[in-house]
């Protein structure tokens, strides 16, 4: 019996009727001596106002539930902060590739949590960080990958690449995409990249509308080390991270990629395997 004294909750806002959804959570949560606590989206459904900033959220808990899509379960991944905490992503957004588990399941997926027979897998993290001049100003972690995009509608930007001591190529093209095997059926894939199976020990570059047709998408090894030098003017090149945390860069900043020793824990439907999820969410002929 897997031993829950408390459960986290990160909803996303603008779901209709998740006040009743999470209304019901917490009565079952209660009903099995499960103390919640709730960032401030899921507060204001429950018209209170004690949510939590979603970083403070996993403190103390030994289980957090996301209710919204993948991009929700993005933020609650960078929230949980490389914590072994097991994360059950509820599917109450759109496309959903990593939020797998229907709001049907959810009680089915509680229980099998709670007698410890829940199926997780383990998605590692990719660690940025932008380095301007000798100084590392920002340090962030993704789940899905690391964008640096123009920031101006008309131009292409120049991004300088290299993986560890080998140059690549300077791109010029509307930007770069480092993806990882749990991001390359996000971004990645829009922008021509590979589907790489989330077991594979990789990481994918992928150009942005390249200028140079040639520039194809490249994976490497997972212990290499990324980094991109922003040849662009000051404010005309962005860097995102899961398309959610953003600072504008300036000409020569470092962008410098790698996997996290961070990873976090997915729970995932018993039956449900990457292939089956790709035939479903993309529309792949079935048998």
């Amino acid at each position: 019996m897997q031993n829950i004294k408390a459960a986290g909750i990160m909803s996303k806002p603008g779901i209709p009727h998740a006040s009743n959804i999470i209304t019901q959570l917490l009565r079952w949560l209660e009903q099995h001596g499960i103390h919640a606590r709730y960032d401030i989206e899921t507060g204001h459904y429950l018209g209170r106002n004690d949510g939590l900033p979603r970083p403070e959220v996993p403190d103390g808990t030994q289980l957090v539930i996301v209710l919204g899509g993948d991009g929700t379960l993005l933020s609650a991944a960078r929230a949980v902060n490389g914590r072994p905490i097991p994360v059950l992503p509820v599917n109450l957004g759109g496309l959903g590739f990593l939020t797998a588990i229907s709001l049907e399941e959810i009680y089915p997926e509680l229980e099998r949590t709670m007698r410890g027979e829940q199926r997780v897998v383990q998605r590692r993290m990719l660690r940025c960080e932008l380095i301007r001049g000798d100084e590392t100003v920002l340090s962030f972690e993704a789940l899905n990958d690391v964008v640096i995009a123009k920031s101006n509608i008309a131009r292409m930007i120049d991004l300088e690449t290299h993986v560890d001591t080998h140059y690549v190529a300077t791109y010029k093209a509307d930007g770069l995409i480092v993806a990882t095997p749990t991001g390359s059926t996000a971004y990645s894939l829009s922008a021509g990249g590979p589907i790489i199976f989330p077991a594979v020990a990789a990481l994918c570059l992928t150009p942005i509308c390249p200028h140079m047709l040639t520039n194809r998408p490249v994976i490497v090894p997972e212990t290499s080390v990324i980094q991109i030098i922003c040849q662009a003017r000051d404010k005309e090149a962005f860097l995102t991270l899961d398309g959610q945390v953003g600072e504008p860069l300036k000409h020569q900043d470092r962008i410098r990629c790698q996997s996290s020793p961070h990873s976090i824990s997915l729970i995932r439907p018993p039956k449900l395997l990457f292939f089956d999820v790709l035939r479903e969410k993309l529309k792949w002929g079935a048998r």
